[in-house]
């Protein structure tokens, strides 16, 4: 069994760019039956994550109702040695829409518990190294919540905890009752999905009021040693070749710049894309969970790119489509 690594361990470790498992497992319908097709394909682009350098790896439970972290238990199974040089994180709390059930969130104890003995049931793995709460729920009892976490690091079965689409308050709030620290906040950041900046940028001007982002959530990650990591970093490739051919006009100049900056910086466009969030202050760790090895490979050309000041901000204002204030 491996030895519980410490959080700073992790941080130094862990790579700059991570994979989302959300894309593997083929087909929600087949229940828990998974394919040759499935299973290889899965190998595959789990191989190709990890000759490119990727070794953490994002799941959640409701990823293909389940069937992402199967075929990643088949692929661990049949080369156990790389387990042994991953960081898996795994989420929990959304239940999906079932029976009576309309869908919703759930951080009760019971619920955590079940969940994350399903997760190590279907990863075939002894303890997950990061528990990611999905997002916030509104009828979480804190103390609960906490002791229910507690219990579960003392049972060896996840030895860190983070948080998912939480804004500062929340974070605080459920901090104030676990003594370990929260050591990462996924949410949604990318070149499309640009309000994370504008609450910086966008103080005392007119419009302030219309973002769409709580004000100090980067600040408090950055703070309290909170690994920011971007969920739809790629923007769905949005801003490479494709979107050359966009009917939207903010879209085809944002995509005709990253195509120039990639000749500048001789790498691909998902490169550029991803090192706009690098750039930042704040260690932004970028999730990308294409399933197309080639995408995989260009994005983690990222890591040899430091965008320019000027270049950085070139891509900032023609992507929201407007004149800084």
């Amino acid at each position: 069994m491996r030895k519980s690594i410490p959080i700073q361990q992790y941080l130094t470790n862990a790579s700059h760019i991570a994979y989302g498992c959300m894309g593997l497992g083929g087909d929600i319908n087949n229940g828990e039956v998974l394919s040759k097709y499935d299973i290889v394909k899965a190998q595959s682009v789990v191989e190709c994550a990890v000759v490119s350098g990727i070794n953490f790896f994002d799941h959640a439970d409701i990823y293909r109702r389940g069937r992402a972290e199967l075929v990643f238990g088949k692929v661990l199974a049949d080369a156990p040695h790389l387990r042994e040089h991953m960081i898996i994180q795994s989420k929990c709390g959304i239940r999906v829409k079932n029976g009576d059930n309309f869908g919703c969130y759930d951080f009760s104890a019971q619920w955590v518990r079940q969940s994350v003995d399903g997760i190590l049931k279907r990863l075939g793995i002894e303890f997950i190294d990061i528990l990611m709460l999905h997002r916030p729920d509104p009828l979480m009892d804190v103390e609960e919540l906490a002791n229910a976490l507690k219990s579960l690091i003392q049972a060896g079965k996840i030895n860190h905890i983070a948080v998912s689409n939480m804004n500062h308050h929340q974070i605080a709030m459920l901090q104030s009752a676990v003594d370990i620290p929260i050591v990462a906040n996924q949410i949604e950041m990318s070149l499309s999905k640009l309000d994370w900046v504008n609450d910086g940028v966008m103080v005392g001007s007119e419009g302030n009021s219309k973002i769409d982002f709580v004000s100090g959530t980067l600040e408090h990650c950055q703070l309290n040693n909170i690994q920011l990591q971007a969920w739809g970093s790629l923007s769905k490739g949005i801003f490479c070749e494709q979107g050359l051919y966009s009917s939207n006009q903010n879209v085809r100049n944002t995509a005709e710049l990253v195509k120039q900056l990639s000749n500048k910086y001789q790498v691909e466009g998902e490169a550029i894309v991803l090192a706009f969030l690098m750039r930042h202050p704040a260690g932004i760790q970028p999730v990308i969970g294409t399933t197309n090895e080639n995408r995989i490979r260009n994005a983690v050309g990222a890591l040899k790119v430091s965008l320019e000041r000027n270049d950085w901000f070139n891509l900032y204002v023609t992507s929201r489509g407007e004149v800084l204030p």
